[in-house]
């Protein structure tokens, strides 16, 4: 096997100019292919950050049927203590969970005293909701601190359209579960910035402030919001909780519906997208890769016919030829494999201390943040050698059935 290594190395280095051009179109093959998945997981990983940690959270609990009825805003399908004390059992033993939050999400009528709109609100505890949505801050222009009692942060859209300041003065009157209505008076403390999807034009209240306008007594809330230590951990997230979707109700059903963000979040869609055109253009640069290797592989066939026919007349079994020109293609794959990838990291090195920045929607200055990871390199590094072992196999078959005879009489 050795001698076969020897001589197949030997034959890369004898023809060194279609060696060097194959390698390098590995190498820029495997350079495109970890390069992009890099660029496309950057801003992935902030859309997605833009959804869970500013907005939905990694995973949402509520009252069966809250979710099919969301747009109503029900009153009647509010999560109370009991009901409370046995989620939090679920979520207190996991490891994964890093923080929760209660809301309570109902809709109103804001007035500046001039005029009035309709408003849908989400009811924090600051301190749990900033824990559990870390880039919600950033989302908030005006608020110094956090949120306190007396105070509403408005949607951006709503505060241009009402005309309303930090510092001003609006009344909230809204409907309890038993349809009796009641208003507060709210000072403005900040105006909270657009982004698509659900929730995110929504304003936020102090949840005292919401018990006392919906007369709430005891502990309500409309939904639990939980922040785990890695979002990749969502799904099995997901998986420990549908013990808690055993639990039934007085009418025999479940008591509570688990969702991730994927299930809840249009964006996902956007993102399985992006996913899709990442796979496309990989098998699209593997193909190229394939191609070149091919090409080359049956040139070298076409170039080597009387030195095939040579090894051949002397005794060299076809299979001993299948495994030399094999073991050719195996050697540019391995080569292009570990240059290309040695190129990307370093590539994706450059691009994430340049500090590069775009835009995206009414978002910029956001910082460009290519991360490659090891296993990545090694996976597209496998499939790339595996892709040239594939490609040799034809040529190395065809060289294999050459006739001793015919080939040495060939010019």
């Amino acid at each position: 096997m050795n001698n076969i290594f020897k001589i197949s190395y030997r034959n890369l280095l004898r023809n060194s100019r279609r060696t060097i051009l194959t390698a390098s179109l590995i190498t820029l093959g495997v350079v495109f292919v970890l390069v992009y998945g890099a660029l496309a997981g950057s801003f992935k990983s902030y859309m997605v950050g833009q959804i869970t940690d500013s907005m939905m959270g990694h995973v949402q609990i509520h009252k069966k049927g809250y979710v099919a009825s969301v747009d109503n805003l029900p009153l009647d399908k509010n999560l109370k203590t009991k009901q409370l004390q046995k989620i939090e059992e679920f979520i207190k033993q996991s490891d994964m969970v890093e923080s929760y939050s209660y809301r309570i999400k109902f809709g109103a009528m804001f007035s500046n005293f001039t005029s009035s709109t309709n408003i849908r609100l989400n009811a924090i505890n600051p301190a749990q909701e900033f824990k559990t949505l870390p880039l919600l801050k950033s989302r908030l222009v005006g608020l110094n601190g956090e949120l306190k009692k007396g105070e509403i942060i408005v949607p951006e859209l709503l505060a241009k359209g009402m005309k309303v300041k930090t510092g001003d003065t609006v009344v909230l009157v809204a409907n309890n579960q038993n349809g009796s209505v009641n208003g507060i008076n709210l000072k403005v403390a900040g105006v909270v910035t657009r982004i698509t999807g659900p929730g995110g034009r929504d304003g936020y209240i102090h949840i005292d402030d919401a018990k006392k306008v919906l007369r709430i007594k005891g502990v309500q809330v409309s939904e639990i919001v939980v922040r785990l230590k890695d979002v990749a951990l969502t799904s099995k997230m997901n998986k420990e909780l549908q013990p808690l979707l055993k639990i039934k109700n007085p009418q025999g059903k479940s008591a509570y519906e688990v969702h991730t963000w994927m299930k809840i979040s249009p964006f996902y869609n956007i993102i399985k997208m992006l996913d899709i055109m990442n796979i496309a253009i990989q098998i699209v640069l593997i193909s190229i890769v394939l191609i070149s290797i091919l090409n080359v592989m049956i040139m070298s066939v076409y170039e080597r016919i009387k030195e095939v026919g040579t090894i051949a007349a002397m005794g060299t079994p076809p299979a001993t030829i299948v495994k030399l020109f094999m073991t050719e293609g195996l050697m540019l794959g391995i080569f292009g494999a570990i240059l290309g990838g040695a190129l990307s990291y370093i590539i994706v090195k450059v691009l994430y201390i340049m500090e590069i920045t775009y835009s995206f929607g009414k978002q910029s200055s956001l910082i460009l943040e290519p991360v490659l990871g090891f296993g990545q390199v090694v996976f597209v590094g496998a499939v790339v050698i595996t892709i040239a072992l594939i490609a040799s196999v034809s040529p190395a078959i065809k060289a294999s059935k050459l006739n001793p005879v015919e080939a040495l009489r060939t010019n």
